[in-house]
């Protein structure tokens, strides 16, 4: 191969004489390692890809079975079409591939898959065996791969389809296998990647088996069906039906209702094509058609299908397929703000008048209405009487009607009494100034110290007295702090104390739900949490920890299992910190709740008691001050 150096402005060979080559070809194996880097990064990887391979190749059943989160095996089976022997061993090659042909291919994508790196990828990592056999063929393949070798292809009876089986995942990249997370976050991870699979081919009939236990079931069905199998039936009630059609995009799918919305944890899909996908505009379009109907921080659930032609979205921007560009975005989001606003007005999930209802009816019949028979009807004005004799400046005192009682003799008594009692008081030594330090070296004097009323301001905010100034305290984050600090030393010390519930909840979690409840199971019964497990992923709230108060419990351990799985926290520090958060965040004060007097001298005593009252466990902040000198600053 020759090449023209000197438009490069480099030399020719006859002048670098003398000077070695340092560039060459990477070998074939640490090619596919690097590749792999960015294809396969946990076993979830692995699950999918050979899980839209199986669905590429028509597929009706695939059952997919891991060990130890996939660290120790990841078998996946299919009834699909199979492969020959020659299609078999070229399958594991680098950019080998049955999706594509030409350039023009890449913008009519139909498959799930198409660059020709996933085996490639995984069999550089780990050790493969594959059993595939053609529909109609007689005899099947067996093969076997060792970091990239192939070590063996032989002949095999075995049954049509395909059947990998992934063994000793990073088994020759062990920096990558020690940065894995614990089994329960990659079988969590695992079980995504398989219900992202379930949910936009219902048509499949799909199992998961993780060391002999079946987590998952789902036979074949229809749409709504199969997203209850996955994420429980109490959602039923809870998925409105979307659906608009249009020139540039048909999009169907359901959202939840209002009321569901979650904090944390709330289920959001995007799928585009038969594709899952990540979409920050789109989802910021599903949150602009919940305003005003859900709370500030709360998100809705949504199972969103995006159907268009192929040629207007670019997959082929990250080997993980999940960031797709669209050539008409703006428009496809109007109408996807569209039909989710459509969709909640036919569901009155928008709070409306309903004119026909009667007790609306006698309401309205309660509101005066202009009479316009009535203009003509003069209304007569009432008399006025005055007294033309009457002087403001006469002396116009009046005797009393009782005659010969003296009311100030009845006043010295009272007045005595009131002297008696001020007289102790006015001798008492002036007290001591209550005060409390923090790390700005701030001196805070309580109010109390002061002789100062604390005041509640617009149910959000109390106003004290301290040493330099003012200070405006958030009650909601103040006890927010408050109870975190409690509950923390509570889970760490497995110290709770359970208060028996008198009518047990029952809450049913989803099954990536319950791999991170059982995992943190201990530390909630340490924090108080009395649990039984039903069956079919259902659990009973026997009993909730002592002092939470009263707050919704199937809320709160939604909202602590959620935590855990978005922060992937597997040390018990952690944990403990996690739940006692979730706790905190439900039964603090809310806002707008009025308090007490002593209810606020209790909560500044309790907080400034606090080793950080000045911030909340997130960082928010409690505390404002207004300093005397910026008072008269005002002032001047």
């Amino acid at each position: 191969m020759l090449f023209c150096l000197s438009s490069f402005g480099i030399s020719s060979s006859s002048d670098c004489i003398g000077m070695s080559d340092i560039i060459h070809l990477l070998p074939d194996n640490i090619a596919n390692q690097i590749a792999a880097g960015e294809v396969i990064q946990r076993p979830a990887s692995v699950v999918k890809e050979l899980m839209e391979n199986a669905v590429d190749a028509d597929a009706h059943t695939i059952q997919v079975v891991v060990k130890d989160a996939g660290r120790t095996l990841i078998q996946v089976i299919d009834d699909g079409k199979g492969m020959s022997e020659s299609d078999a061993v070229l399958a594991f090659e680098r950019h080998a591939t049955s999706k594509i042909s030409t350039v023009d291919d890449l913008y009519a994508l139909h498959t799930m898959g198409f660059r020709g790196e996933a085996l490639a990828s995984i069999v550089a990592v780990s050790q493969v065996e594959l059993r595939t056999k053609p529909h109609g063929a007689e005899i099947g393949t067996s093969l076997s791969f060792t970091g990239s070798k192939m070590e063996g292809c032989t002949p095999d009876a075995c049954a049509e389809g395909s059947n990998f089986q992934v063994k000793n995942i990073f088994f020759n990249v062990p920096a990558r296998r020690k940065f894995l997370k614990s089994n329960e976050v990659e079988l969590r991870n695992i079980i995504t990647e398989f219900e992202r699979v379930a949910l936009v081919h219902p048509d499949l009939n799909l199992t998961l088996i993780h060391n002999g236990a079946q987590i998952l079931n789902l036979p074949q069905s229809v749409q709504r069906q199969r997203i209850l199998n996955v994420f429980g039936k109490s959602l039923n009630d809870k998925l409105l039906n979307i659906n608009a059609q249009s020139s540039l995009a048909t999009i169907s799918g359901y959202v939840t209702t209002p009321d569901a919305a979650r904090r944390r944890g709330a289920f959001q899909y995007f799928f585009v094509n038969g594709r899952f996908m990540k979409h920050s505009m789109f989802h910021k379009a599903v949150m602009e058609a919940f305003e005003g109907l859900i709370p500030e921080g709360d998100c809705p659930g949504y199972f969103i299908y995006f159907q268009l032609d192929p040629s207007e979205i670019d997959v082929n921007i990250h080997p993980t397929k999940t960031e797709i560009k669209f050539e008409n975005e703006l428009p496809i989001r109007q109408i996807l703000v569209a039909c989710i606003r459509e969709a909640l007005a036919k569901q009155s999930a928008v709070p409306t008048i309903d004119f026909q209802d009667s007790e609306t009816n006698a309401s309205l019949k309660s509101i005066p209405v202009y009479n316009s028979s009535s203009r003509n009807v003069t209304n007569s004005l009432p008399p006025i009487q005055v007294d033309p004799t009457y002087s403001p400046f006469a002396n116009t005192k009046k005797e009393s009607k009782t005659k010969g009682f003296d009311w100030e003799k009845l006043y010295e008594s009272f007045t005595a009494e009131k002297n008696e009692l001020r007289k102790p008081e006015m001798q008492e030594e002036q007290p001591h100034k209550e005060s409390l330090t923090f790390d700005d070296d701030t001196e805070f004097v309580s109010a109390k110290a002061l002789s100062i009323q604390n005041y509640q301001y617009k149910g959000k905010y109390i106003v004290t007295a301290l040493g330099s100034g003012l200070a405006f305290i958030d009650q909601h984050r103040a006890h927010f702090r408050i109870l975190y600090d409690r509950f923390l030393a509570m889970v760490s010390k497995r110290e709770g104390v359970v208060e028996q519930e008198l009518f047990p909840e029952v809450i049913e979690f989803t099954s990536s739900e319950v791999i991170t409840l059982r995992s943190i199971l201990s530390d909630l019964q340490g924090a108080g949490f009395a649990l039984e497990d039903l069956g079919d992923d259902k659990w009973s709230i026997n009993g909730l920890p002592n002092g939470l108060g009263r707050v919704n419990a199937v809320s709160l351990l939604k909202d602590i299992v959620a935590q855990t799985i978005e922060t992937e926290l597997n040390a018990t520090r952690k944990i403990a910190e996690s739940i006692a958060f979730s706790m905190a965040s439900s039964a603090a004060i809310p806002v707008g709740k009025k308090l007490m007097s002593e209810e606020i001298d209790q909560l500044i005593a309790d907080l400034f008691s606090c080793a950080n009252p000045n911030l909340t466990p997130d960082g928010q902040t409690i505390i404002t001050l207004i300093s005397d000198e910026e008072l008269d600053k005002r002032f001047k």
